[in-house]
């Protein structure tokens, strides 16, 4: 069996650059955003929460305000994890 002794060279994230990680910084408010990943250029969303979740093993109980993007606002919404607004 063969062995590859070629050497990787780490590949530099162009979405983890200083000037990227202090946009996003610098978007999201005191509070965390949680679930999936805001585009770039996007404002979070925040929610309050209708029924008990788990999100990324944290727990969620109702009536918690969570910033998350819009795409999962929507998905929470539709699923009736979200309260009236």
């Amino acid at each position: 069996m063969a062995t590859n002794t070629a050497k990787k060279t780490p590949e530099t994230d162009a979405e983890d650059t200083p000037a990227v990680r202090t946009e996003r910084t610098a978007r999201t408010p005191d509070r965390e955003v949680v679930g999936p990943a805001l585009a770039l250029g996007q404002e979070p969303q925040t929610v309050t929460l209708a029924h008990h979740l788990d999100i990324e093993d944290k727990s969620f109980l109702p009536g918690d305000e969570i910033q998350v993007a819009p795409a999962y606002a929507r998905h929470l919404h539709n699923q009736g994890f979200t309260t009236r607004t």
